[in-house]
């Protein structure tokens, strides 16, 4: 504001982050039912859905119908990272679920200016969207 002594920054964390899909049923489905999210809005008719799917600390993943099908090309967008307590036995229910498991649980050290210990996972959402499952595992929690 011009004139103003508020301070106005980007500093207030993520709200959401924005994937098109193919077939966007299946993916709400996916997202809600085996992954834990809930639907918090949903709006729109045939290719003009869409959706703002809570992850469960008030972040949100937004899904628009209308994308192609398939394996998604990578780009600007690599990953999405889900924190979960339990890479190991989430990884799990998404393989009953028929999920294509790219990366077993593994774990790896993050080396950075403070070294933290990770456990993660990777496996293809139902629309070929790359999901990473995190946790870090020592004191350094991020």
């Amino acid at each position: 504001m011009v004139g103003s002594n508020k301070v106005i920054n980007g500093g207030g964390g993520f709200h959401h982050v924005a994937i098109k899909v193919g077939d966007f049923d299946k993916t709400i489905t996916f997202y809600t039912e085996l992954l834990g999210f809930q639907a918090r809005l949903t709006w729109g008719e045939g290719d003009g859905r869409g959706a703002l799917l809570d992850t469960g600390d008030g972040n949100y993943l937004e899904v628009f119908a209308g994308g192609l099908v398939g394996t998604k090309p990578s780009g600007g967008f690599f990953h999405i990272a889900l924190r979960t307590d339990d890479v190991d036995g989430l990884i799990e229910r998404v393989r009953q679920a028929g999920a294509e498991i790219t990366t077993e649980p593994k774990d790896a050290i993050i080396q950075g200016e403070v070294p933290t210990p990770i456990r993660i996972a990777f496996f293809n959402g139902p629309d070929g969207e790359s999901i990473e499952l995190f946790t870090c595992t020592g004191e350094n929690q991020l």
